[in-house]
């Protein structure tokens, strides 16, 4: 089957990571350890079923991509406690990078302009021998379940 023209105006995703991506100072697993070592915040966006499957980076926040805008917004009334103020740098990683640079990206779009992401994801952390450990290890935010 044909793929239809595309609607005017419209961007391939292609367009729209890089777009994302330009928009970020992306880090290294080496540079993400280094900031959460320093108080920086690794959040965590993968689904309960690719943490247990994968395992976790300790001492991360478990916010899953679905609730991360109302999570990290400071004005949201639904932002978790630590949510004090924009300046928070804050982060994110998924399995190989991809969806936390569009996530990334949507955080700067709330005012969170020191939002990042790991480049290569959770598979490059591990990859480049940074700690990991089973699920459920990292903090679950508040109204969040536990996987399993």
């Amino acid at each position: 089957m044909a793929v239809p023209a595309r609607p005017e105006g419209a961007r391939s995703i292609e367009e729209i990571l890089a777009q994302a991506r330009a928009r970020l100072d992306r880090v290294t697993p080496a540079e993400a350890f280094k900031e959460q070592e320093a108080g920086g915040f690794l959040v965590d966006i993968r689904p309960a079923w690719q943490r247990a499957e994968q395992g976790e980076i300790p001492g991360s926040t478990v916010i899953e991509r679905n609730h991360l805008e109302w999570r990290l917004d400071p004005a949201s009334d639904a932002r978790l406690p630590w949510v004090t103020g924009y300046d928070h740098r804050i982060i994110v990683f998924c399995v190989e990078g991809y969806t936390s640079s569009l996530a990334a990206a949507a955080l700067h779009d709330l005012g969170l302009s020191q939002a990042t992401d790991i480049e290569g994801g959770y598979r490059a952390w591990v990859a480049d021998g940074f700690p990991s450990a089973p699920a459920p290890t990292a903090t679950i935010a508040p109204g969040a379940v536990p996987a399993g």
